[in-house]
């Protein structure tokens, strides 16, 4: 590795894990964190390549007169299809790893982290140095999706669950494991993990 290129640290977690709450912990500690699922919205609508592959997939009524994407269509043409998901996945993960690879060689600090929450299901963790995976119990996960997003219900909420891979699976293939669960504390985790990899790096 360039002495000068930053560890690149994937952090996940499955919806409702609190893997926001920790980037935000390790932000505070000076830690720049992409957050790669707002990036694929933002290339989705900006990235002119990707744009016209998806057109050229999905149609012209994926985007609208506009030029901004059509959420309502792909919505129930797309993301009702898991063919579909995965073809729209292989367009845009690639276009992600490309915008993550470039901020990365910006950065100047010791490590980088990229958050999202299908790194292991993508293969973009083989792409990464170290991987971190937020894990929570599925109640404790289910009941905080309910709070944070009252137009989802409790069916369409395990529905996204049983897509991501399982929470004991991802323990076994991260680095770290963050436990964000009542009877643990979140920042001295942070602290232990943050101390391990500016030694790493």
């Amino acid at each position: 590795m360039d002495s000068k290129q930053a560890l690149k640290v994937g952090i996940t977690g499955g919806i409702g894990s609190g893997k926001s709450t920790v980037c935000r912990i390790f932000h505070l500690l000076g830690i720049p964190v992409y957050s790669a699922d707002d990036r694929a919205k933002w290339l989705m609508e900006h990235d002119y390549v990707l744009q016209s592959k998806i057109r050229e997939e999905f149609g012209q009524q994926a985007y609208t007169q506009e030029g901004g994407l059509n959420r309502k269509y792909l919505a129930e043409q797309v993301f009702s299809d898991p063919e579909k998901v995965k073809k729209i996945n292989s367009l845009v993960h690639p276009a992600v790893g490309l915008d993550f690879e470039n901020w990365a060689k910006e950065q100047q600090t010791p490590y980088v982290l990229k958050e999202a929450a299908l790194l292991f299901e993508t293969g973009s963790a083989s792409q990464l140095d170290k991987l971190i995976n937020v894990s929570s119990p599925l109640k404790v996960r289910v009941a905080r999706v309910l709070m944070r997003d009252p137009h989802r219900s409790e069916a369409q909420i395990n529905s996204i669950i049983d897509q991501q891979m399982p929470d004991e699976k991802k323990n076994e293939l991260a680095d770290f494991v963050i436990k964000n669960a009542e009877n643990k504390l979140l920042i001295p985790q942070v602290l232990e993990i943050h101390q391990k990899l500016l030694n790493l790096a």
